[in-house]
């Protein structure tokens, strides 16, 4: 049984890793084709230009290992009270699986915002394993970027 919504040529990026950094190398046209696999929840979405300062702090983060991955992880330090920016993956199926950590972290002022792609923000976090929800927690290494994409994020619009 194969899923019916499957992206386009993502055979064959498993099979070429040169097609791969081709479509890393055309981010303006993958954005908007990555739009057509949002689900119902993606609200705040981010902007290009925002997912792309997100990616970006996300990857000195990692440097730093100032990043929590994962549902279960994320939640975990969340109700521990951790403070950061929570970038969830706006194209995660079922919804089911991290429908909640929007909720926990507006409970308890979080700001947060979703990306297009799960396959990116796993990228990003250094991983070959696509990743359905990342924290990004504050370190003086890269205070500028955090800064910059925190106040982004913040000034998001906020679902109803």
């Amino acid at each position: 049984v194969t899923r019916k919504r499957k992206r386009p040529g993502a055979a064959m990026a498993r099979d070429k890793p040169e097609a791969a950094a081709e479509s890393e190398a055309a981010p303006e046209l993958s954005y908007r084709e990555q739009l057509d696999f949002l689900n119902p929840i993606a609200q705040p979405l981010a902007s290009r230009k925002l997912t792309r300062k997100l990616l970006k702090c996300i990857r000195k983060a990692t440097k730093q290992k100032q990043v929590r991955r994962g549902v279960k992880e994320v939640q975990k330090f969340i109700n521990k009270g951790e403070k950061g920016i929570t970038v969830l993956a706006g194209d995660t199926l079922p919804i089911d699986v991290y429908c909640h950590i929007p909720i926990m972290c507006e409970d308890r002022s979080l700001p947060y915002a979703y990306v297009p792609s799960k396959v990116d923000l796993g990228a990003a976090a250094g991983s070959k394993r696509p990743t359905c929800v990342i924290m990004i927690k504050p370190h003086e290494e890269y205070q500028e970027a955090y800064d910059e994409c925190l106040e982004e994020v913040s000034a998001l619009p906020m679902p109803l």
